[in-house]
C-alpha cells in the first residue's frame, strides 16, 4: 500500500520501520525542520523491551540504557510510600531507563527510510473522500491507500475523527526536567520518587548513556502546577533549589549549577480519549490516540505496542477496512485501562488535595503487602495488565520473540 505517516516521534518511528519491512511505500511527515527527540528520559517496560526484541534492537537498547528493577518512593521523612519491584512479577523481569535521545537515535539508525523524510511539513488535514492530507501551507500530498495519524498529543489529525474524540483536556499539573550527569549516582536500578504531600514530587530516573556525550545520566524532574510550569523562569529556578534542599538534600549539590530557566524544559500533560482511533483510512496511534499523565510511565510503550499491533493486523487481514477494525478492538481494552488508572492515580500524587497524600501514605504501601497484591500491582507497572501472558513482551532476554496480540 502507499502509506502515510504523520508525525516521526516514537510512534511514527516504529510504524514506519515495520510498515516499511512488510513491502508498504512509507512517506513520512515531520513538521520540525530538523529531525530530533523531544521529551525526558522515561522507562522502558517489559512490553516496549518486547516490542524492540521484535524489531531486533532489544539487545542495542539494553546497551544503551539502564536496567531498572525497581520503583522506589519515600516522603520527605523517609517513610516508605511504594516499593514495586519486576521481579514480585516473575524472575528476571526489569525495565530499562533511557533517554529520549537514545531512543531516538536507535530507532532512526534502524529505519531504511530516515533519510527520506518529509521534514519542515505540518499536516493540518486529512480529506477522507480523497484520502488526501493537505499541509499548513495549503498543499495537498496523496492520495494515500492508508494514512497514520502519529503527530503526538497535540496533534492536529485527531479533529478529523469528530465526534470520536471523547475527551481532550490539559492536566492541571506539570513537571520541569533535565538530564544530569552523575557517574556515581548509588542507586543506578532503581527509579526514586520523594513526595511532600501531592504538591512536591521529585524524581530520578536512572537513563544510562546519552548520544554525543560521556558518562551516565540520571533524568531529574520536579512537579508543578501546570500554570507555573508554563511561566516557569530564573526565579522558579531558584525556588525549585530551595525545595530541593528541603525535600532531598542529597541532590543539592547535582542541582547547584542549575541557574537558569533554559536549563530545564517543561512538560504539561494531556488526557485524550478517543472513542474510536480511526476514520475511514487514517489510523491515530501513540499519544495522538491516547496521551495520559506519565504516573504509569506507559507512554512510549503504549506507542510501540500500537505500532506493532497495527502491523500486525495489516499482516493478518487482507482487507483494510477489517484490519483496521482489528487493530482498534485489539488496543481498545489495554488503552482504556491504563487511561482510566492513570486519571484515577494522578491527584494522588499531583493535586491540591492535601487529604489525597496522608492516604497515600498511609495506605499506599501496607495494601501493596497485602497476601496477592504484589503481582496484580507490578502487572500494572510492567505494562501487563489486561494483556494475555503469551502477549508478554521481553521478558529476560533482550533475544525474546514476544507476540503481541
Amino acid at each position: 500500500m502507499k502509506v502515510a505517516i504523520v508525525g516521526y516521534g516514537t510512534a511514527g518511528q516504529a510504524t514506519a520501520i515495520l510498515l516499511s519491512e512488510q513491502g508498504h511505500d512509507v512517506t513520512v511527515f515531520e513538521r520540525s525542520p530538523t529531525l530530533g527527540p523531544v521529551g525526558a528520559g522515561f522507562l522502558l517496560q517489559p512490553t516496549g523491551l518486547g516490542v524492540l526484541a521484535r524489531m531486533g534492537l532489544a539487545g542495542r537498547a539494553a546497551a544503551i540504557g539502564q536496567r531498572i528493577d525497581e520503583l522506589h518512593g519515600t516522603t520527605l521523612r523517609g517513610r516508605r510510600v511504594m516499593a514495586m519491584r519486576y521481579a514480585d512479577r516473575r524472575p528476571g523481569c526489569h525495565g530499562v531507563g533511557m533517554t529520549r535521545g537514545a531512543l531516538f537515535e536507535m530507532l532512526r539508525t534502524a529505519h531504511a527510510g530516515a533519510a527520506q523524510v518529509r521534514t519542515g511539513t505540518k499536516i493540518v488535514d486529512y480529506d477522507d473522500r480523497t484520502h488526501t492530507l493537505t499541509d499548513a501551507q495549503g498543499e495537498s500530498h496523496g492520495p494515500f491507500d492508508l494514512v497514520v495519524a502519529a503527530d503526538g498529543a497535540h496533534s492536529a489529525l485527531r479533529a478529523a475523527c469528530g465526534t470520536q474524540v471523547r475527551r481532550e483536556r490539559l492536566y492541571p499539573w506539570g513537571a520541569v526536567w533535565c538530564l544530569l550527569r552523575i557517574d556515581d549516582w548509588p542507586s543506578p536500578t532503581h527509579l526514586l520518587q520523594r513526595y511532600a504531600g501531592t504538591r512536591s514530587m521529585i524524581g530520578m530516573l536512572p537513563v544510562g548513556t546519552r548520544p554525543g556525550h560521556d558518562g551516565r545520566w540520571v533524568t531529574f524532574y520536579y512537579s508543578l502546577p501546570g500554570e507555573t510550569v508554563s511561566r516557569f523562569d530564573d526565579a522558579g529556578v531558584a525556588a525549585l533549589k530551595m525545595q530541593v534542599a528541603t525535600i532531598w538534600p542529597e541532590l543539592e549539590a547535582h542541582v547547584a549549577h542549575l541557574d537558569r530557566a533554559e536549563a530545564l524544559h517543561k512538560a504539561r500533560y494531556r488526557d485524550v480519549v478517543l472513542a474510536r482511533p480511526r476514520h475511514g483510512r487514517m489510523v491515530v496511534v501513540g499519544d495522538a490516540a491516547h496521551a495520559m499523565s506519565p504516573q504509569l510511565g506507559q507512554g512510549v510503550n503504549m506507542a510501540l505496542l500500537d505500532a506493532m499491533a497495527l502491523s500486525d493486523a495489516l499482516v493478518a487481514r487482507q482487507n483494510l477496512d477489517e484490519a483496521l477494525d482489528t487493530y482498534v478492538r485489539v488496543r481498545h481494552r489495554h488503552v482504556r485501562m491504563y487511561q482510566r488508572m492513570s486519571r484515577w492515580l494522578t491527584p494522588l500524587f499531583q493535586s491540591d488535595h492535601a487529604a489525597l497524600g496522608w492516604c497515600r501514605d498511609l495506605l499506599f504501601d501496607p495494601v501493596a503487602r497485602l497476601p496477592g497484591a504484589r503481582r496484580p500491582m507490578s502487572s500494572i507497572l510492567t505494562g501487563e495488565l489486561l494483556l494475555p501472558s503469551d502477549a508478554v513482551a521481553g521478558r529476560e532476554r533482550a533475544d525474546v520473540d514476544a507476540v503481541i496480540p
